[in-house]
């Protein structure tokens, strides 16, 4: 690999280097200032193509920028923004936003100085945060193909995570040093991160990236590397014997980490509707009887005692206790005798009189209640027997065969994206596609302000279209559930584009097309008076020596046209952008005539259908400095 480029370096006439921040085995990071853009600070990524005949470095620069137009098409307020490429003495560098903030990594090591890791909450969040932005990656078919730790930061000025160093361009290095037939230094992707079918074949997809993202998971819970967790000789995840989570959250990255791709998750949306659901739905384990611990032996198993068998039962005597007799009641030489008075009771003559008395008394009592019985013979008395209450006897009724009432098939979680997006009144509509599920809505959300037109079609045969006000109301009667809508904007703030399937169809695939206009002015009527003719004022651009693209800066005034002549060949990029100050422009074919929707406009990239000198005519309304930035590339 080439030395890095020394501080102080200026690239372009443009970028002044001020540091290295990072550098691998396809090249390295540079923290730079962007002197056209009042010295914003920048990341510029250098890829160092193999050295070898000049067909390596035309096919490093073909698939460069192909894979820098792919970059392009990424727009997400967690991606930093694609700016630039360029080529410079045989190095081809990426600019994109710089991220102020720190990488997970070290915010791991910073908790493990401390004794402790990520809780599960935090973990939680942070897939919550992220998972929309890989659906936004994969809806393009991008596979980020590099999330680990290092490559997600928590930026500063929000606390959002932000997903860094796509792993598109290591991908690209690797293709470039095949094309060359010299050896791979580094394989794509991180060891222990990357799922097997993308370290042995080179071959991702989304469900490599569900898997990445589960293994940075499992490392920020446990505080470990995968190395640690993950049994090679089993193909077997061991992570939580280090951590506990909830079932449902363990259930969710166990299959994100699945060793087959077909055994995991397919997108994104169906981890968000499993992690949705986990909290609800615990894992069900099957019941195992319970053992005692070994301290405490197990209560033997309660016996029925069975019924005695009557006529097996041995006979038994039964009587009175026997007296004692005088050999067993002979007293002891130490007990008192106590002497008997009487022996019998007929040895008392006060007991047999009254014994006697007692006898005539009876006599007496039992001759007059034969006497009054006989005179006097009683009335039966009615014997009064309970008559029982039948019992009614059930009668059994027949069978009834009783259909269970079905239950409802129940429905998908609902699941909800939403997407800035930055659209520049007067300019080219900005563009979005992706395809739904049945329980999908995504939400793009704009800023407008009121007067504006607005200007929202959307081409899909199962997908509509509501548009809400920053009141998060629809803006009137024909802004619900349509295909286009057009209209000025009352308010001035935050607007919503909400995309929703119709019922009935599994998934949709759409295309939405978002314009906004400033509101016209009334022309003025006509003066009797002839207007000068504008004053046209003209510039060739040319470009530094390997250099696609190119910034000119100049004062306008009204009534004067700055026109720039740009030489390109049919099929190629033209590119123009106003990076300063209140100016429009018109792009205008060879021979005079204007490109269709290119009048007016702040920003605007197309391919040209043929080629020769293109002219670009920027005008203003009012005295001001400008600064515009052209390009023109394959």
């Amino acid at each position: 690999m080439r030395p890095p480029l020394p501080t102080g370096t200026i690239l372009q006439n443009r970028y002044h280097l001020l540091s290295v921040l990072g550098q691998g085995g396809f090249g390295r990071t540079y923290l730079a200032e962007d002197q056209n853009r009042f010295n914003e600070l920048c990341a510029l990524k250098e890829l160092t193509p193999a050295q070898g005949e000049g067909y390596a470095l035309d096919k490093s620069k073909e698939l460069f920028q192909r894979e820098a137009q792919i970059l392009y098409q990424i727009q997400h307020p967690q991606i930093p923004k694609f700016l630039a490429n360029f080529e410079e003495d045989q190095r081809l560098f990426l600019v994109q936003d710089y991220v102020e903030g720190q990488t997970y990594r070290t915010l791991l090591e910073q908790r493990k100085a401390q004794g402790s890791a990520f809780s599960e909450s935090e973990v939680m969040q942070l897939l919550r945060q992220l998972l929309p932005v890989l659906a936004h990656i994969h809806a393009k078919g991008i596979i980020h193909r590099d999330i680990a730790p290092d490559n997600i930061m928590r930026r500063e000025r929000d606390g959002l995570p932000v997903l860094i160093d796509f792993g598109v361009v290591k991908e690209l290095a690797t293709r470039l040093q095949a094309s060359a037939m010299v050896p791979q230094p580094t394989a794509v992707g991180k060891p222990g991160y990357a799922p097997s079918e993308q370290m042995q074949t080179g071959r991702a997809y989304p469900s490599s990236d569900l898997y990445s993202l589960a293994v940075t998971a499992v490392v920020l819970l446990t505080g470990r590397e995968p190395q640690e967790l993950f049994d090679d000789t089993t193909l077997t995840w061991y992570w939580q014997r280090w951590v506990t989570v909830s079932p449902g959250f363990g259930q969710v990255l166990n299959r994100m980490l699945s060793y087959r791709p077909g055994d995991r998750y397919q997108s994104v949306s169906e981890v968000v509707q499993a992690l949705q659901a986990a909290p609800s739905a615990p894992i069900m384990a099957t019941p195992t009887p319970a053992v005692p611990p070994p301290s405490v032996p197990a209560p033997p198993p309660a016996t029925v005692p069975p019924t005695p068998d009557l006529s097996r039962m041995p006979t038994m005597a039964v009587g009175r206790r026997p007296e004692p007799t005088a050999a067993s009641s002979t007293q002891r030489s130490s007990d008192p005798v106590i002497p008997s008075t009487r022996s019998s009771l007929w040895d008392d003559p006060w007991a047999v009189a009254a014994i006697g008395t007692g006898l005539v008394v009876l006599t007496g009592l039992g001759s007059w209640a034969v006497v009054r019985a006989v005179l006097n013979p009683p009335q039966p008395t009615p014997i009064v027997s309970e008559t029982p209450i039948p019992v009614p006897t059930p009668t059994p009724s027949p069978s009834v065969s009783v259909t269970p009432t079905p239950k409802p098939t129940p429905t998908a979680t609902p699941v909800t994206y939403s997407q800035s997006l930055s659209v520049v009144p007067d300019a080219r509509p900005v563009r979005r596609s992706g395809t739904l599920r049945s329980n999908e809505t995504v939400t793009y959300i704009i800023d407008g302000e009121q007067g504006q037109q607005l200007d929202a079609q959307l081409n899909s045969e199962g997908v509509l279209l509501t548009v809400l006000g920053p009141n998060q109301q629809s803006i009137d009667n024909q802004s619900e559930r349509q295909t286009r809508w057009q209209g000025e904007l009352p308010y001035t703030g935050s607007y919503y584009l909400q995309l929703s399937p119709v019922k009935g169809l599994d998934r949709s695939d759409y295309q939405l097309s978002v314009r906004l206009a400033n509101p016209v002015e009334p022309s003025p009527s006509p003066s009797p008076t002839t207007t000068p003719p504008a004053t046209v004022e003209t510039e060739q651009i040319s470009f530094p020596p390997g250099a696609t693209e190119t910034t000119v800066a100049g004062r306008i005034r009204p009534g004067l046209v700055r026109r720039y002549l740009v030489t390109a060949d049919a099929s190629q990029f033209l590119r123009s952008v106003v990076r300063g100050g209140d100016v429009t422009f018109t792009v205008r074919y060879p021979d005079g005539r204007p490109v269709e929707d290119a009048a007016g406009l702040a920003s605007w990239e197309a391919q040209l259908p043929s080629g020769g000198v293109y002219q670009i005519d920027v005008i203003s309304t009012q005295d001001t400095s400008y600064q515009l930035e052209v390009g023109v590339r394959n």
